[in-house]
């Protein structure tokens, strides 16, 4: 009698969109063992009430929808009270700290990557895999996993995976990396899953009508409080209620009067205000990054040339990064940019390769 080969059990992390269900039927053809998971990751109480969001009702029944129609266990695990201390908690803090977060890179790197893992684990699954665009390798010695752009530029989300750990990467498989959005929406319907058509959500999940100001003080983690709007050579020009309810670059609801145009240049929280300035003000060329993550090696090299993306939707700039011994990294650009915003995520790329990234710094 020949012996049953196992088949190899992945879990997928399921948020009632297109591209987490095409990813789980992508796994059930490659002959995988698969098991839906949708994290739910608000209270019932949520703020935040869209029913279309990743973690709203809707989502968890199309979810479970989906894992019927393919035939694979689901479960749907609690999580919102880690999301409320590591997200959403977060969230506010950068905003009082006078940084703009980015909540999704924070969500992938500690619920994601670590709860996801860590159930996969205690369900016997060696892989978790996700509907991100992106792609991972191995690199040519063996010794690293290295994490690579989604095929489709457009798609691709790779920048929010740059704080990966190689043990996070080496245990993640990304299904629709080497597919385009159309193709994803194909397999979806080939499957006939009724998350194949659903519109996309480009928005904060948790942040209604993307008014982050508006969250903050509902959800009673902000409250108003008045200071100073200065020019850059410290003069007053007006008050603010808030330095949360600013953020660099910003140039309306100001409620000051000018000449020409100012835009806020820099948000002191010790101080408790804000900069502004004319549009050449917005303009830097240098700045350090913190809390780095290398992806292809241990220790980086003393300096290295990159693309480096400054925010999301950012097209990339030609870099020179300097590796500093604390885990931060100066960052020296080619061509000055436009609002490098502290609290954002930088990401540097060579090619297709994420070499790493950081957190921009003040």
């Amino acid at each position: 009698m020949s012996e049953v080969k196992t088949k190899t059990r992945v879990v997928v992390g399921m948020s009632g969109g297109v591209d987490s269900s095409a990813a789980a039927a992508l796994l059930l053809e490659q002959g995988y063992d698969v098991i839906g998971i949708t994290l739910k990751l608000w209270p019932q109480d949520c703020v935040n009430r869209a029913e279309d969001k990743c973690c709203g009702p809707q989502a968890v029944m199309d979810a479970r929808s989906v894992s019927n129609k393919l035939g694979i266990p689901y479960y749907l695990v609690d999580e919102s009270a880690d999301f409320q201390k590591q997200v959403i908690g977060y969230f506010a803090e950068e905003y009082k700290a006078g940084r703009t977060p980015n909540p999704c890179v924070m969500c992938n790197e500690k619920l994601k990557f670590g709860t996801l893992i860590s159930r996969a684990q205690q369900l016997g699954a060696e892989y978790i895999a996700t509907g991100h665009f992106a792609r991972t390798e191995k690199s040519a010695d063996g010794s690293r996993m290295l994490l690579k752009r989604g095929r489709d530029p457009r798609k691709d989300q790779s920048y929010f995976l740059f704080s990966l750990r190689q043990d996070q990467l080496a245990r993640t498989i990304f299904p629709l990396g080497q597919l385009t959005k159309t193709d994803t929406r194909t397999v979806a319907r080939q499957c006939e899953l009724k998350t194949a058509d659903k519109e996309e959500s480009m928005e904060i999940c948790f942040v209604p009508d993307n008014d982050y100001g508006k969250f903050l003080q509902q959800a009673n983690l902000v409250k108003k409080h008045k200071g100073e709007i200065v020019n850059v050579h410290g003069h007053v020009l007006g008050q603010h209620d808030g330095i949360e309810f600013y953020t660099i670059g910003q140039r309306r609801g100001l409620g000051i009067s000018s000449a020409k145009p100012l835009y806020v240049v820099e948000l002191d929280a010790i101080n408790n205000r804000v900069m502004v300035g004319d549009e050449s003000a917005l303009d830097r060329d240098e700045f350090t990054v913190e809390r780095c993550n290398w992806i292809p090696f241990a220790s980086p090299p003393e300096t290295f040339e990159v693309s480096a993306k400054i925010r999301y939707n950012h097209p990339g700039t030609g870099a020179t990064i300097t590796p500093q011994p604390n885990g931060t990294a100066k960052v020296k650009l080619h061509v000055p940019q436009r609002a490098i915003t502290p609290g954002q995520a930088c990401v540097f790329y060579q090619d297709d390769l994420v070499v790493g990234g950081g957190w921009i710094g003040r």
